[in-house]
């Protein structure tokens, strides 16, 4: 999975991922990649995930509920700090249900976090849900 840590950007995806936001001027990246997960017809792919969850952090930062910074955040720390954008409740309520989907059943990063027996990524995600919405 490439990951190490629970939170948003502690996996090799989402901090990739955190180099397509920094090219951008706007939320479209963030709205494509939860778009990715809404419109996914069956299993969700574990990268699609992580980009999701990641899109998630994004916004709550945006929004000015931010989560730790670490050295895997600077690139969308500093985004976000150039970026003052607002956050729609239309764009939360897209985060809020790619979360519930990257929670669900037909989720490959959901279980590959239930087969290593962790239960802080789920809670990390509910959390995250709570600091968009």
């Amino acid at each position: 999975m490439g990951a190490w840590a629970a939170d948003p950007f502690g996996n090799d995806t989402a901090c990739d991922w955190g180099y397509r936001i920094s090219e951008s001027d706007d939320t479209s990246v963030i709205v494509e990649t939860l778009q990715a997960v809404t419109e996914c017809d069956g299993f969700i792919d574990a990268d699609i995930g992580s980009e999701a969850v990641a899109a998630c952090e994004v916004l709550a930062r945006l929004k000015g509920n931010w989560g730790e910074r670490t050295a895997y955040t600077e690139t969308v720390d500093q985004w976000v700090e150039s970026h003052p954008i607002a956050v729609s409740s239309e764009l939360a309520q897209l985060a809020s249900d790619a979360l519930t989907l990257v929670l669900a059943p037909d989720s490959e990063l959901a279980e590959l976090w239930a087969e290593a027996e962790d239960h802080d990524w789920a809670k990390s995600v509910e959390e995250l849900r709570q600091r968009i919405l």
